[in-house]
């Protein structure tokens, strides 16, 4: 566990989704399948209080995210959330819709790689929630639909339109969030959404090996390579070659670095620590 970890304890058990710990590898699966694991306002919660956690934890090195059955999240519950927004006041939708927002940040700033294994429908929120995640491995059968207009609200929604428009470009970002239209997983592989597509039979495998790869890499590399990512979307060149300066001079000095250094003067694989 982190150090700088303070009084309250890390959370053993979470009750609105599955969540466990192998050798490094975390895994979230939303586990609602009669509903296409259908977001709640607990789900959400935990989501962003899990992602909080991660960092501090000293056992995970890389989350993957995945759905139970048939889908991989169809977005919010329409009965238990969207039914219950419409009883809300104005600064209660604001509460809701700053968690929502909380869960993507929290995606994008946890320092630990995330793989989403799209396993059916991504949905509304549950299409923003595998854009957030660094990697996203599609099952064919997968499709995506951010169909926020689709039920009246704005097609941006939780940072998809700062995100979408990053990874695909303003012309796709603006059909795909203002027509809502379900694509499948050919042409999201086609137009940069997807990192892979593989057959539904081997998503599983395909996500385990991709996470072990992780697992067993330089974890503080591959965290650093993260936040340099993130934060550098609005820099410009100059601030982030400052920003990659300072960085690289710091990991220079980490063991990480000098194991390679070790591991190619021996002839050997290298032994990351992640320190």
């Amino acid at each position: 566990m982190s150090p700088f970890r303070a009084t309250p304890p890390i959370t053993a058990n979470w009750e609105h989704f599955e969540f466990t710990v192998d050798d490094g590898v975390a895994t979230v699966t939303l586990d609602r399948p009669e509903k296409l694991n259908a977001l709640t306002f607990d789900v959400y919660a935990d989501l962003r209080d899990l992602l909080a956690e991660l960092p501090h934890r000293g056992d995970v090195r890389v989350l993957v995210i995945t759905g139970r059955g048939r889908g991989f999240c169809s977005g919010g519950d329409v009965e238990e959330i969207i039914g219950e927004l419409q009883k809300m006041e104005s600064a209660e939708l604001l509460e809701f819709t700053r968690m929502t927002g909380a869960v993507v940040k929290a995606l994008r700033e946890c320092p630990i790689p995330v793989i989403a294994a799209v396993n059916g429908v991504a949905a509304g929120a549950g299409s923003v929630i595998a854009l957030a995640s660094d990697f996203r491995l599609l099952a064919s059968s997968a499709k995506f639909a951010f169909l926020f207009t689709k039920v009246g609200l704005a097609g941006a929604d939780m940072g998809s339109a700062y995100l979408l428009p990053r990874l695909v470009g303003l012309g796709r970002a603006t059909e795909l969030l203002m027509l809502g239209d379900k694509i499948d997983a050919v042409r999201a592989e086609t137009i940069g959404l997807a990192s892979k597509v593989v057959p539904d039979s081997d998503l599983a495998s395909e996500a385990s090996a991709l996470a072990r790869r992780l697992a067993d890499g330089p974890a503080l590399a591959y965290g650093t390579t993260k936040v340099l990512l993130t934060r550098e979307l609005d820099m410009d060149l100059g601030s982030s070659i400052e920003l990659e300066a300072i960085t690289q001079a710091l990991l220079m000095t980490a063991k990480d670095h000098g194991e390679f250094y070790a591991a190619w003067s021996a002839g050997r694989a290298p032994r990351w620590t992640g320190r």
